[in-house]
């Protein structure tokens, strides 16, 4: 058997990774939406118009979970991508952030749109109820899967070199300008939006995001729950004041964890932890 620390390098994902995890991250991505943009009568001849729904734009969409399976599998084989996977099981946390996720965001949202004037002049965009599960396993099933990607092996890479405040700021500028080219393209729910407040949402949201990562001892579940909410179809479209109270979270969580956020004690760095992950 090998000794401990034999084990412990051989599952860790060294920190030049993150170039690779770059270039496949991006390259997918707007590699697909690129050749859209650029050649647009061509691609949709060859599959058809791109949409929010089309196959080709989950497979963007899946692009930095992708790289970081590969990255894992490469470096771990199946043992290591067994433990990777093993943080989606991972989902204590303290009750605040739980209050957080499922009562906080959500007055969020209806806070935001009240202050927008739209909370009770425009109708539930839903039509039926076959139509909100619909919108829901979308939600679901798209951004949240960013999640193995950005906050499974990004964040745990970065904050190796960064304290959380500035591992968060860093990713959430790259956050931020992976999903630029959806704002070049009719078809996708982002060509409707402003870039500039959702670049500022990112910051804000990557920096609640690390807190809660570190905080669940880097549950892949929690931060994808997250996402999940920050998409939930249910909500009313609070834009962009949605953004401002995020920035405003995001503050007053920096500033209640000012102890672990502006140091690296409490950071999780491992991509794959050293044992098999467990809720307990």
């Amino acid at each position: 058997m090998l000794p401990n620390t034999s084990v412990r390098e051989a599952y860790r994902v060294p920190f030049r990774s993150f170039t690779p995890f770059l270039l496949i991250s991006f390259g997918l991505a707007w590699g697909i939406l690129g050749l859209y943009i650029f050649l647009p009568e061509r691609m949709g001849e060859v599959f058809g118009q791109l949409t929010g729904n089309h196959p080709l734009f989950f497979l963007a969409v899946y692009a930095p979970a992708i790289a970081a399976f590969t990255l894992v599998a490469r470096t771990g084989g199946l043992t290591g991508l067994r433990r990777f996977l093993g943080r989606v099981l991972l989902w204590r946390c303290g009750a605040a952030w739980y209050a957080f996720l499922i009562i906080g965001i959500p007055l969020i949202f209806i806070s935001g749109s009240a202050l927008r004037g739209n909370l009770l002049t425009e109708p539930f965009p839903l039509a039926s109820f076959q139509a909100l599960l619909v919108a829901l396993v979308l939600a679901a099933i798209k951004g949240p899967i960013e999640e193995f990607g950005w906050r499974g092996l990004a964040l745990p890479l970065l904050q190796r070199k960064f304290a959380p405040i500035w591992a968060g700021l860093i990713l959430g500028v790259i956050w931020g300008l992976w999903h630029l080219p959806a704002f070049l393209l009719s078809g996708t729910q982002q060509s409707a939006w402003s870039f500039r407040a959702f670049f500022a949402g990112c910051l804000a949201i990557s920096v609640i995001a690390t807190a809660l990562f570190n905080r669940s001892r880097g549950s892949i579940l929690l931060s994808a729950f997250f996402h999940f909410a920050l998409m939930n179809p249910i909500f009313p479209d609070a834009q962009p004041y949605d953004t401002y109270l995020l920035i405003i979270v995001a503050a007053l969580v920096l500033w209640w964890n000012r102890k672990d956020m502006f140091t690296k004690e409490a950071s999780v760095t491992e991509v794959i932890p050293r044992r098999e992950a467990a809720d307990g």
